[in-house]
Protein backbone atom coordinates (compact mmCIF):
# COMPACT_ATOMS: atom_id res chain seq x y z
CA UNK A 1 0.00 0.00 0.00
CA UNK A 2 1.23 3.37 -0.86
CA UNK A 3 1.52 6.41 1.61
CA UNK A 4 -0.89 7.75 -0.34
CA UNK A 5 -3.50 4.76 0.01
CA UNK A 6 -2.94 4.68 3.29
CA UNK A 7 -3.57 8.52 4.40
CA UNK A 8 -6.87 8.10 2.13
CA UNK A 9 -7.53 5.12 4.48
CA UNK A 10 -7.17 7.16 7.71
CA UNK A 11 -9.10 9.99 6.29
CA UNK A 12 -11.84 7.37 5.50
CA UNK A 13 -11.99 5.55 8.68
CA UNK A 14 -12.25 9.07 10.54
CA UNK A 15 -14.79 10.35 8.61
CA UNK A 16 -16.56 7.47 9.17
CA UNK A 17 -16.41 7.58 12.75
CA UNK A 18 -17.20 11.00 12.73
CA UNK A 19 -20.41 9.89 10.89
CA UNK A 20 -21.37 7.06 13.63
CA UNK A 21 -20.88 9.59 16.30
CA UNK A 22 -23.51 11.97 14.69
CA UNK A 23 -25.46 9.02 14.10
CA UNK A 24 -25.43 8.10 18.14
CA UNK A 25 -26.02 11.95 18.86
CA UNK A 26 -29.56 11.14 17.91
CA UNK A 27 -29.97 8.62 21.26
CA UNK A 28 -29.18 11.75 22.94
CA UNK A 29 -31.51 13.96 21.31
CA UNK A 30 -34.21 10.89 21.92
CA UNK A 31 -33.21 11.00 25.42
CA UNK A 32 -32.96 14.57 26.36
CA UNK A 33 -36.28 15.01 24.81
CA UNK A 34 -38.30 12.21 26.47
CA UNK A 35 -36.87 13.07 30.15
CA UNK A 36 -37.67 16.96 29.60
CA UNK A 37 -41.14 16.08 28.59
CA UNK A 38 -44.26 13.68 30.11
CA UNK A 39 -43.99 9.82 30.32
CA UNK A 40 -46.89 9.45 28.38
CA UNK A 41 -45.55 10.98 25.37
CA UNK A 42 -41.93 9.26 25.59
CA UNK A 43 -42.98 6.29 22.97
CA UNK A 44 -43.97 9.31 20.75
CA UNK A 45 -40.68 11.02 21.12
CA UNK A 46 -38.53 7.96 20.28
CA UNK A 47 -40.72 7.21 17.51
CA UNK A 48 -40.39 11.15 15.75
CA UNK A 49 -36.33 10.24 16.80
CA UNK A 50 -36.09 7.28 14.74
CA UNK A 51 -38.51 8.30 11.86
CA UNK A 52 -36.00 11.59 11.50
CA UNK A 53 -32.95 9.56 10.86
CA UNK A 54 -34.62 7.31 8.58
CA UNK A 55 -37.04 9.28 6.87
CA UNK A 56 -34.58 12.25 6.73
CA UNK A 57 -31.75 10.04 5.38
CA UNK A 58 -33.57 8.56 2.49
CA UNK A 59 -35.10 12.37 1.02
CA UNK A 60 -31.67 13.71 1.74
CA UNK A 61 -30.28 10.83 -0.73
CA UNK A 62 -32.64 11.15 -3.16
CA UNK A 63 -32.81 14.94 -3.55
CA UNK A 64 -31.25 17.09 -0.69
CA UNK A 65 -27.54 16.06 -0.79
CA UNK A 66 -28.31 17.31 -4.75
CA UNK A 67 -29.61 20.36 -3.70
CA UNK A 68 -26.89 21.22 -1.34
CA UNK A 69 -23.66 20.06 -2.78
CA UNK A 70 -24.68 19.91 -6.72
CA UNK A 71 -23.30 21.81 -9.07
CA UNK A 72 -24.24 25.56 -8.18
CA UNK A 73 -26.82 28.09 -9.80
CA UNK A 74 -25.97 31.50 -8.77
CA UNK A 75 -24.57 30.19 -6.04
CA UNK A 76 -28.25 29.80 -4.57
CA UNK A 77 -29.09 25.73 -5.36
CA UNK A 78 -27.46 22.64 -6.23
CA UNK A 79 -29.15 21.05 -9.11
CA UNK A 80 -26.93 17.40 -9.75
CA UNK A 81 -26.51 14.32 -8.25
CA UNK A 82 -30.04 13.06 -6.92
CA UNK A 83 -30.44 9.50 -5.78
CA UNK A 84 -26.58 10.40 -5.98
CA UNK A 85 -26.03 9.90 -9.31
CA UNK A 86 -22.65 10.82 -10.44
CA UNK A 87 -21.38 11.30 -6.76
CA UNK A 88 -18.13 9.48 -6.15
CA UNK A 89 -17.14 10.13 -2.58
CA UNK A 90 -19.93 8.43 -0.68
CA UNK A 91 -18.49 8.50 2.79
CA UNK A 92 -19.00 12.11 2.25
CA UNK A 93 -22.60 11.57 1.20
CA UNK A 94 -23.02 9.83 4.63
CA UNK A 95 -21.30 12.04 7.03
CA UNK A 96 -23.60 14.99 5.51
CA UNK A 97 -27.07 12.81 5.60
CA UNK A 98 -26.48 12.80 9.65
CA UNK A 99 -26.03 16.34 9.89
CA UNK A 100 -29.31 17.07 7.88
CA UNK A 101 -31.26 14.41 10.17
CA UNK A 102 -29.78 16.37 12.72
CA UNK A 103 -31.00 20.03 12.09
CA UNK A 104 -34.89 18.22 11.36
CA UNK A 105 -35.07 16.46 14.85
CA UNK A 106 -34.14 19.84 16.51
CA UNK A 107 -37.54 20.47 15.99
CA UNK A 108 -39.09 17.43 17.45
CA UNK A 109 -38.36 18.91 20.61
CA UNK A 110 -39.82 22.17 20.46
CA UNK A 111 -43.40 20.84 19.29
CA UNK A 112 -43.35 17.53 21.54
CA UNK A 113 -46.18 16.31 23.75
CA UNK A 114 -48.61 18.14 21.38
CA UNK A 115 -48.25 17.18 17.42
CA UNK A 116 -49.82 15.26 15.03
CA UNK A 117 -46.82 12.72 14.09
CA UNK A 118 -48.48 12.63 10.74
CA UNK A 119 -47.61 16.21 10.04
CA UNK A 120 -43.86 16.17 11.93
CA UNK A 121 -43.00 13.65 9.54
CA UNK A 122 -43.90 16.26 6.87
CA UNK A 123 -42.05 18.74 8.22
CA UNK A 124 -39.17 16.38 8.31
CA UNK A 125 -39.64 15.95 4.43
CA UNK A 126 -38.91 19.69 4.09
CA UNK A 127 -36.85 20.18 6.05
CA UNK A 128 -34.30 17.92 4.58
CA UNK A 129 -35.53 18.10 0.55
CA UNK A 130 -34.93 21.28 0.59
CA UNK A 131 -35.26 24.15 3.48
CA UNK A 132 -31.70 23.02 5.02
CA UNK A 133 -29.74 21.94 1.88
CA UNK A 134 -30.21 25.34 0.29
CA UNK A 135 -28.74 26.89 3.47
CA UNK A 136 -26.18 24.01 3.20
CA UNK A 137 -25.42 25.21 -0.08
CA UNK A 138 -25.03 28.82 0.67
CA UNK A 139 -21.93 27.94 2.89
CA UNK A 140 -20.62 24.69 2.39
CA UNK A 141 -21.26 23.82 -1.59
CA UNK A 142 -17.67 25.77 -2.35
CA UNK A 143 -19.14 27.94 -4.74
CA UNK A 144 -22.29 29.71 -2.20
CA UNK A 145 -23.03 33.23 -2.11
CA UNK A 146 -22.00 33.15 1.66
CA UNK A 147 -18.45 30.99 0.87
CA UNK A 148 -17.75 33.99 -1.61
CA UNK A 149 -18.36 36.82 0.72
CA UNK A 150 -15.91 34.54 3.25
CA UNK A 151 -18.68 33.74 5.51
CA UNK A 152 -17.51 31.10 8.57
CA UNK A 153 -19.28 28.21 9.77
CA UNK A 154 -16.91 24.77 10.37
CA UNK A 155 -19.74 22.62 11.43
CA UNK A 156 -22.49 24.62 11.43
CA UNK A 157 -23.93 26.66 14.29
CA UNK A 158 -25.51 28.60 11.39
CA UNK A 159 -25.91 25.83 9.19
CA UNK A 160 -27.71 22.90 11.18
CA UNK A 161 -28.71 24.40 14.34
CA UNK A 162 -29.55 28.02 13.62
CA UNK A 163 -31.93 26.40 10.79
CA UNK A 164 -33.37 23.85 13.14
CA UNK A 165 -34.13 26.09 16.15
CA UNK A 166 -35.57 28.63 13.47
CA UNK A 167 -37.90 25.66 11.94
CA UNK A 168 -38.50 24.74 15.46
CA UNK A 169 -39.62 28.77 16.49
CA UNK A 170 -41.85 28.58 13.66
CA UNK A 171 -43.72 25.70 13.87
CA UNK A 172 -43.95 26.14 18.04
CA UNK A 173 -45.65 29.28 16.95
CA UNK A 174 -48.47 28.10 14.83
CA UNK A 175 -49.05 24.58 16.50
CA UNK A 176 -49.70 26.87 20.20
CA UNK A 177 -48.31 25.88 23.89
CA UNK A 178 -49.43 22.75 25.42
CA UNK A 179 -52.66 22.42 27.65
CA UNK A 180 -52.38 24.34 30.55
CA UNK A 181 -48.86 25.76 29.86
CA UNK A 182 -50.67 29.01 30.17
CA UNK A 183 -53.17 31.33 31.81
CA UNK A 184 -53.64 34.50 31.65
CA UNK A 185 -50.43 36.15 32.83
CA UNK A 186 -49.18 33.11 34.79
CA UNK A 187 -46.79 30.87 33.02
CA UNK A 188 -47.51 27.08 34.64
CA UNK A 189 -44.43 24.82 34.79
CA UNK A 190 -44.73 21.67 33.43
CA UNK A 191 -41.87 19.59 34.55
CA UNK A 192 -40.06 16.35 32.95
CA UNK A 193 -40.88 13.05 33.83
CA UNK A 194 -36.73 12.08 34.05
CA UNK A 195 -33.98 14.47 34.64
CA UNK A 196 -31.93 11.71 34.53
CA UNK A 197 -33.11 10.21 31.52
CA UNK A 198 -32.15 14.11 29.92
CA UNK A 199 -28.83 13.73 31.68
CA UNK A 200 -27.94 10.61 29.72
CA UNK A 201 -28.87 12.21 26.31
CA UNK A 202 -26.77 15.49 27.17
CA UNK A 203 -23.56 13.02 28.06
CA UNK A 204 -24.38 11.51 24.62
CA UNK A 205 -24.90 14.17 22.90
CA UNK A 206 -21.37 15.70 23.98
CA UNK A 207 -19.71 12.96 23.32
CA UNK A 208 -21.28 12.47 19.83
CA UNK A 209 -20.31 16.24 19.08
CA UNK A 210 -16.31 15.53 19.38
CA UNK A 211 -17.33 13.52 15.72
CA UNK A 212 -19.51 16.12 14.70
CA UNK A 213 -16.99 19.14 14.83
CA UNK A 214 -13.99 16.67 14.50
CA UNK A 215 -14.74 14.84 11.69
CA UNK A 216 -15.93 17.91 10.03
CA UNK A 217 -12.14 18.53 9.27
CA UNK A 218 -12.94 15.67 6.92
CA UNK A 219 -9.32 14.36 7.12
CA UNK A 220 -7.33 12.85 9.96
CA UNK A 221 -5.68 15.55 10.11
CA UNK A 222 -3.08 15.92 13.41
CA UNK A 223 -2.37 19.87 12.97
CA UNK A 224 -5.92 20.28 13.19
CA UNK A 225 -8.32 17.74 15.00
CA UNK A 226 -6.88 17.58 18.27
CA UNK A 227 -7.64 21.72 18.54
CA UNK A 228 -11.20 21.55 17.47
CA UNK A 229 -11.57 18.09 19.42
CA UNK A 230 -10.19 20.49 22.47
CA UNK A 231 -11.98 23.60 22.20
CA UNK A 232 -15.35 21.13 21.67
CA UNK A 233 -14.55 20.03 25.26
CA UNK A 234 -13.84 23.19 26.53
CA UNK A 235 -16.88 24.88 25.59
CA UNK A 236 -19.19 22.70 26.87
CA UNK A 237 -17.36 22.30 30.50
CA UNK A 238 -17.96 26.22 30.60
CA UNK A 239 -21.18 26.00 29.54
CA UNK A 240 -21.68 23.74 32.38
CA UNK A 241 -19.96 25.65 34.85
CA UNK A 242 -21.29 28.99 33.81
CA UNK A 243 -24.57 27.85 33.59
CA UNK A 244 -24.54 26.35 37.02
CA UNK A 245 -23.20 29.86 38.55
CA UNK A 246 -25.55 31.70 36.65
CA UNK A 247 -28.48 30.07 37.83
CA UNK A 248 -26.95 30.18 40.91
CA UNK A 249 -26.90 33.95 40.73
CA UNK A 250 -30.03 34.51 39.46
CA UNK A 251 -32.24 32.24 40.93
CA UNK A 252 -30.43 31.12 44.20
CA UNK A 253 -30.12 27.88 43.19
CA UNK A 254 -28.01 25.56 40.46
CA UNK A 255 -30.86 24.46 38.19
CA UNK A 256 -30.20 20.84 36.74
CA UNK A 257 -32.04 21.29 33.53
CA UNK A 258 -30.87 24.48 32.52
CA UNK A 259 -27.32 23.42 33.94
CA UNK A 260 -27.22 20.25 31.36
CA UNK A 261 -28.82 22.42 28.86
CA UNK A 262 -25.81 24.59 29.27
CA UNK A 263 -23.22 21.43 28.13
CA UNK A 264 -25.71 21.91 24.84
CA UNK A 265 -25.50 25.57 24.70
CA UNK A 266 -22.00 25.67 24.77
CA UNK A 267 -21.16 23.23 22.09
CA UNK A 268 -23.47 24.89 19.46
CA UNK A 269 -21.22 28.23 20.53
CA UNK A 270 -18.13 26.30 19.43
CA UNK A 271 -19.21 24.64 16.33
CA UNK A 272 -19.24 27.63 14.01
CA UNK A 273 -15.36 28.22 14.97
CA UNK A 274 -14.22 25.16 16.38
CA UNK A 275 -11.20 25.35 13.90
CA UNK A 276 -10.72 29.25 14.33
CA UNK A 277 -10.39 30.13 18.29
CA UNK A 278 -7.87 29.42 20.55
CA UNK A 279 -8.88 27.64 23.38
CA UNK A 280 -9.37 30.63 25.23
CA UNK A 281 -11.42 31.94 23.03
CA UNK A 282 -13.58 28.47 23.44
CA UNK A 283 -13.70 28.98 26.79
CA UNK A 284 -15.05 32.19 26.74
CA UNK A 285 -17.52 31.03 23.88
CA UNK A 286 -19.11 28.37 26.38
CA UNK A 287 -19.14 30.83 28.99
CA UNK A 288 -21.45 34.02 27.29
CA UNK A 289 -23.64 30.94 26.17
CA UNK A 290 -24.51 30.46 29.52
CA UNK A 291 -26.51 33.18 30.69
CA UNK A 292 -28.21 33.28 26.89
CA UNK A 293 -29.49 30.38 27.74
CA UNK A 294 -30.59 31.34 30.85
CA UNK A 295 -32.16 34.61 30.05
CA UNK A 296 -33.19 33.24 26.64
CA UNK A 297 -35.20 30.20 27.85
CA UNK A 298 -37.12 32.75 30.32
CA UNK A 299 -37.81 35.32 27.64
CA UNK A 300 -39.28 33.10 24.87
CA UNK A 301 -41.30 31.11 28.14
CA UNK A 302 -42.12 33.88 29.89
CA UNK A 303 -42.58 36.76 27.43
CA UNK A 304 -42.93 35.44 23.95
CA UNK A 305 -45.25 32.85 25.43
CA UNK A 306 -43.73 30.15 23.05
CA UNK A 307 -43.63 26.88 24.75
CA UNK A 308 -40.37 24.71 24.09
CA UNK A 309 -40.31 21.88 26.81
CA UNK A 310 -36.81 21.43 25.60
CA UNK A 311 -35.14 24.90 25.14
CA UNK A 312 -34.31 23.89 21.75
CA UNK A 313 -35.25 27.40 20.35
CA UNK A 314 -32.73 29.04 22.62
CA UNK A 315 -30.08 26.23 22.45
CA UNK A 316 -29.59 25.79 19.23
CA UNK A 317 -30.79 29.29 18.08
CA UNK A 318 -29.39 31.89 20.23
CA UNK A 319 -26.45 30.24 20.85
CA UNK A 320 -26.21 29.29 17.47
CA UNK A 321 -26.63 33.13 16.25
CA UNK A 322 -23.79 33.79 19.30
CA UNK A 323 -21.53 30.79 18.39
CA UNK A 324 -21.73 32.15 14.71
CA UNK A 325 -21.03 35.91 15.62
CA UNK A 326 -17.77 34.76 18.27
CA UNK A 327 -16.32 33.72 14.67
CA UNK A 328 -16.06 37.63 13.94
CA UNK A 329 -14.78 38.70 17.21
CA UNK A 330 -12.25 35.38 18.25
CA UNK A 331 -11.27 34.03 14.82
CA UNK A 332 -7.56 34.42 15.72
CA UNK A 333 -6.49 35.18 12.20
CA UNK A 334 -9.88 37.64 11.18
CA UNK A 335 -11.78 38.74 14.29
CA UNK A 336 -12.08 41.33 15.17
CA UNK A 337 -10.61 41.40 18.70
CA UNK A 338 -7.18 40.17 16.91
CA UNK A 339 -6.94 43.23 14.68
CA UNK A 340 -8.95 41.99 12.15
CA UNK A 341 -11.57 44.24 11.89
CA UNK A 342 -14.97 44.54 11.45
CA UNK A 343 -15.48 42.80 7.78
CA UNK A 344 -15.56 39.16 9.61
CA UNK A 345 -18.66 40.20 11.70
CA UNK A 346 -20.65 41.93 9.27
CA UNK A 347 -20.36 38.98 7.01
CA UNK A 348 -21.42 37.07 10.05
CA UNK A 349 -24.62 38.90 10.96
CA UNK A 350 -25.36 38.74 7.55
CA UNK A 351 -25.21 35.31 7.34
CA UNK A 352 -27.15 34.99 10.74
CA UNK A 353 -29.89 37.19 8.95
CA UNK A 354 -30.43 35.51 5.71
CA UNK A 355 -30.92 32.18 7.06
CA UNK A 356 -33.20 33.07 9.44
CA UNK A 357 -35.22 35.03 6.80
CA UNK A 358 -35.12 32.05 4.80
CA UNK A 359 -36.18 29.41 7.24
CA UNK A 360 -38.90 31.07 8.72
CA UNK A 361 -40.24 32.05 5.05
CA UNK A 362 -39.86 28.46 4.32
CA UNK A 363 -41.00 26.87 6.85
CA UNK A 364 -44.05 29.22 7.62
CA UNK A 365 -45.21 28.32 3.99
CA UNK A 366 -44.79 24.79 4.13
CA UNK A 367 -46.78 24.23 7.45
CA UNK A 368 -49.17 26.60 5.73
CA UNK A 369 -49.57 24.04 3.14
CA UNK A 370 -49.42 20.87 5.18
CA UNK A 371 -51.69 21.96 7.26
CA UNK A 372 -54.20 22.29 4.97
CA UNK A 373 -54.71 18.28 4.77
CA UNK A 374 -52.97 17.50 7.64
CA UNK A 375 -53.52 18.86 11.41
CA UNK A 376 -50.45 20.31 13.03
CA UNK A 377 -51.92 19.04 16.49
CA UNK A 378 -53.92 16.36 17.75
CA UNK A 379 -57.03 17.60 19.95
CA UNK A 380 -57.50 18.03 23.26
CA UNK A 381 -58.98 14.80 24.20
CA UNK A 382 -55.68 13.61 22.63
CA UNK A 383 -53.27 15.53 24.17
CA UNK A 384 -55.01 15.16 27.72
CA UNK A 385 -54.56 11.22 27.26
CA UNK A 386 -50.98 10.97 25.72
CA UNK A 387 -49.59 10.45 22.63
CA UNK A 388 -48.55 7.13 23.15
CA UNK A 389 -51.89 5.77 23.66
CA UNK A 390 -53.17 7.94 21.06
CA UNK A 391 -50.46 7.43 18.44
CA UNK A 392 -48.97 3.94 18.96
CA UNK A 393 -51.37 2.37 21.24
CA UNK A 394 -49.00 1.48 23.75
CA UNK A 395 -47.34 3.25 27.04
CA UNK A 396 -43.56 3.47 27.32
CA UNK A 397 -43.71 2.32 31.23
CA UNK A 398 -45.79 -0.10 33.12
CA UNK A 399 -46.33 -1.14 35.88
CA UNK A 400 -49.27 -2.50 37.08
CA UNK A 401 -47.96 -6.13 37.52
CA UNK A 402 -45.49 -5.02 39.72
CA UNK A 403 -48.10 -3.73 41.88
CA UNK A 404 -50.53 -6.79 41.02
CA UNK A 405 -47.86 -8.76 43.23
CA UNK A 406 -47.20 -6.49 45.85
CA UNK A 407 -51.40 -6.38 46.58
CA UNK A 408 -51.67 -10.22 46.59
CA UNK A 409 -49.08 -10.55 49.32
CA UNK A 410 -51.33 -8.47 51.48
CA UNK A 411 -49.15 -6.38 52.70
CA UNK A 412 -49.57 -3.15 50.87
CA UNK A 413 -53.04 -3.59 51.26
CA UNK A 414 -52.91 -3.98 55.27
CA UNK A 415 -50.25 -0.79 55.67
CA UNK A 416 -52.82 1.10 53.89
CA UNK A 417 -55.80 0.08 55.92
CA UNK A 418 -53.22 0.35 59.05
CA UNK A 419 -52.94 3.86 58.12
CA UNK A 420 -57.09 4.80 57.30
CA UNK A 421 -56.67 4.49 54.11
CA UNK A 422 -58.89 2.78 50.97
CA UNK A 423 -56.12 0.51 48.69
CA UNK A 424 -56.12 1.10 45.11
CA UNK A 425 -57.15 -1.70 43.01
CA UNK A 426 -55.75 -2.77 39.55
CA UNK A 427 -58.42 -1.01 37.65
CA UNK A 428 -58.10 1.57 39.53
CA UNK A 429 -54.08 2.46 39.83
CA UNK A 430 -53.20 5.04 36.94
CA UNK A 431 -50.73 4.59 34.79
CA UNK A 432 -47.63 7.00 34.70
Amino acid sequence: MTVEALELSINLVWVMLGAFLVFFMHTGFAMVEAGFTRSKNAINILMKNFITISLGGIVYFFAGYAIMFGDSVNGIIGFSGFALNGVEDIAFFVFQAMFAATCATIISGAVAERTNITAYIAIVVVMTLFIYPVVGHWVWQGDGWLTSLGFVDFAGSTVVHLTGAVGAFVAATMIGPRIGKYAGKRVNVIPGHSIPLGALGVFILWLGWFGFNGASTLAADPAAVPGVIANTFLAASAGVFATAMYTKFRYGYMDGSLTLNGALAGLVSITAGAANLSMIGALIAGAIAAPILVEGVRFIDSKLKIDDPVGAVTVHGLCGIWGTLAVGLLDTANGLFYSGGASLLGIQALGVAAVIAWTSFAVFASLSIIKIAIPLRVSREEELSGLDTVEHGANAYEFQDSFKGVQRSGSFAERLTSLGQQPETPSTLRKV
